[in-house]
């Protein structure tokens, strides 16, 4: 009865930031973070070893002077760093039978383990107690449910692996059934079917397959609400997805390290504030590029402090009509490791190619491209993969090669050598990055 009350409780919350009507500007959600915060601080330090040792001699009012940590810090000081006595290889010993055996429901003294999809390499582990685990089912359901707490939905969730912590949104009205994204299509659209959801939740790669089911007749039935989560939303599908359905398709900007962002009444996604405080450390002030440092400031069986993600967000140019307090996003764009890089025409010096300009660029090269991926494999050579809706495939290789041109012409650096291949991809265990880096840097 306590989880379902403290569910409710932060549902409620969660309604109530989304609506913008708990602060009166940024300036006062700023300094309420700062309140929550600091008594965080102060109970931290006394339950992480490893915190209390990282924060020696540095007072809680100055924890902006905390050093950064990232995956690999978290990784190495587990055990030290969580706090409910979980090794980890305990962790992960449980994590791997759960996904060998496809039998998500992995705990460890009542705390829910899981793993991260390690896009960047690096599978990590998280770690969510009972009460954690209700207060992220509250803020899940406050700002994704269209419908509010208490009418009936059934919910499909494709994802790589199951949790407990994503069967934890199954709350009285509320039917929850996970898809498995390794099934074959033919069979998840028969489940869909038979099923019949309202609100269908998965990566962007999987609801373009589905689209593309609808559009073949194959798939007949219509979703209420469409949520894009796990995987960066390319504007290509999002169009597709859109024209599709004939509906706005939200974002739940969902990681291991917490759910970070959600798109309000006007499609306009927001960082959830109201959860966790996010420096933004620009990589491009003009653009607006920068990449969050994190600090949740209610997570205490594996504390997140002044942890750097590996993402790339650009920030909204103007404030959002929902007139909320809660930070903008215009996109979030790729990870760092997607930043592409090519060589000057004369120094030979690295020049920065963001993902969002190889985007653009193979985009505006022809409205009929259906699919694509870019890929460097180093810094004079670079793949791309496409299929097309219809239109000469020489002619489209041409025109993608001089967008591209024009491109290294902006930026004064050297156009690689370009390899057109027939665009792959299933979804399954493996994200869809539309634009990749293959070496390193």
């Amino acid at each position: 009865m306590k989880r379902v009350l403290l569910t409710v409780y932060h549902y409620w919350l969660a309604r109530r930031a989304g609506r913008g009507g708990r602060w009166r500007n940024p300036a006062a959600l700023a300094q309420w973070q700062e309140r929550r915060i600091r008594r965080h601080i102060e109970k931290l330090r006394k339950l992480s070893p490893f915190y209390r040792s990282l924060w020696a001699g540095i007072p809680s009012e100055e924890w902006r002077r905390f050093p950064i940590i990232d995956k690999a810090a978290m990784m190495d000081h587990f055990d030290t760093l969580n706090t409910v006595g979980i090794s980890k290889s305990q962790a992960f010993d449980v994590a791997y039978e759960a996904e060998n055996s496809r039998h998500f429901k992995p705990t460890l003294n009542g705390v829910t383990v899981g793993l991260s999809s390690g896009t960047s390499g690096n599978r990590g582990i998280f770690l969510v107690s009972p009460s954690e685990q209700a207060a992220w089912t509250g803020a899940v359901l406050g700002k994704l449910l269209p419908g509010g707490l208490w009418k009936r939905a059934r919910i499909a969730f494709f994802l790589r692996a199951n949790s407990n912590l994503y069967e934890s949104v199954q709350r009285g009205r509320l039917e929850f059934r996970y898809f498995d994204l390794l099934e074959p299509v033919g069979k998840l659209v028969e489940r869909l079917e038979s099923y019949r959801p309202d609100i269908w939740i998965a990566p962007p790669s999987m609801l373009r397959l589905l689209a593309e089911e609808h559009q073949a007749g194959r798939l007949g039935i219509q979703p209420r609400t469409l949520i894009s989560v796990a995987e960066v939303l390319d504007p290509l599908d999002k169009t597709y997805i859109e024209q599709c359905f004939q509906l706005t398709l939200q974002q739940a900007y969902q990681c291991t390290e917490g759910f970070l962002g959600s798109t309000c009444q006007h499609g306009m996604l927001h960082l959830n504030e109201d959860i966790v405080h996010i420096e933004k450390e620009y990589l491009d002030p003009q653009s607006r590029r920068f990449v969050p440092i994190i600090t949740d400031f209610s997570r205490t069986a594996q504390p997140i402090i002044r942890y750097r993600l590996g993402d790339i967000l650009t920030e909204a140019a103007a404030p959002c009509p929902c007139g909320s307090p809660l930070t903008a996003i215009e996109r979030i764009e790729g990870r760092c490791d997607d930043i592409l890089y090519l060589p000057h025409t004369e120094t030979g010096q690295l020049v920065t190619l963001f993902p969002d300009f190889a985007t653009r660029a193979v985009m505006a090269a022809s409205a009929h491209i259906h699919h694509y991926r870019v890929i460097q494999h180093s810094p004079l050579d670079m793949e791309i993969s496409f299929s097309l809706a219809e239109g000469s495939r020489a002619e489209t290789e041409g025109l993608i090669a001089g967008q591209l041109e024009q491109l290294c012409g902006r930026l004064h650096c050297i156009l690689p050598k370009l390899s057109f291949t027939e665009y792959e991809f299933t979804p399954g265990l493996v994200k869809l990055r539309r634009v990749e880096r293959r070496w390193i840097l």
